[in-house]
Formats: structure tokens, sequence, C-alpha cells
């Protein structure tokens, strides 16, 4: 089983910086794809930015240019830094990954979120 772990969310004005990380720990073969994903209250969850196994990335409209997402395939982490902020970037942040077991299958795995607020 795979625990996926973010930190770095809090409270920030806007134009502002925030880097959120997710650590992924556990008993597994390898860590395929990863993403950020966002909730604001009363909306859908929406895809932020992704990442492949070998690096490729794509990003929502509405992030580029502003965000940039990244891992550390040594450290198991991915990370989400974040400037000039907005406040419709307000939301709960999760972490994403597709696990491969050690038995390989493949499946996915969440994390607990993280609060991103930005004041105007």
């Amino acid at each position: 089983q795979v625990q996926l772990v973010e930190s770095g969310g809090g409270l920030v004005q806007a134009g502002g910086s925030l880097r959120l990380s997710c650590a992924a720990s556990g008993s597994y073969l390898s860590i395929d794809d990863m993403g950020w994903y966002r909730q604001a209250p009363g909306k859908q969850r929406e895809l932020v930015a992704a990442i492949t196994s070998g690096g490729s990335t794509a990003y929502a409209d509405s992030v580029k240019g502003r965000f940039t997402i990244s891992r550390d395939y040594a450290k198991n982490t991915m990370y989400l830094q974040m400037n000039s902020l907005k406040p419709e970037d307000t939301a709960v942040y999760y972490c994403n990954a597709v696990i491969i077991s050690s038995a390989r299958r493949q499946y996915d795995s969440w994390g607990q979120g993280t609060q991103v607020t930005v004041s105007s």
C-alpha cells in the first residue's frame, strides 16, 4: 500500500507563491504518472498539472505560465511551484499517483489534500 502525503499549503496574498510537495511512501514497484488536482468549494475536482514517469508535463490553461510541476525520482516526491497566485486558485489541492504494485497491478492513489487560500 502507498501513502501520499502533501505539504506546503497555506494562506498567501494575491501575487505570492507557494510550493506544494507530495511524498510517496510504502510498498510498491514503481510510480507511473503523477498529478496535482484541486477542488474549490461547490466545484468539481479538476486537474491542475500532470507529469509522466518520463518527465513530460501538462497544465490546465488557467495555470500555464504560473505553475510548474516537477518530480524528484530519488526522493519519490512531486512538487508544484505556484507563482503569481490569484484568489481563484483557492482550493484544496490533492496529489494523485498511478501506482504499479509489486504484483504489477496498476491503481490510483490519492493524498489527503492540502488547503491553499489566496487572499485579494
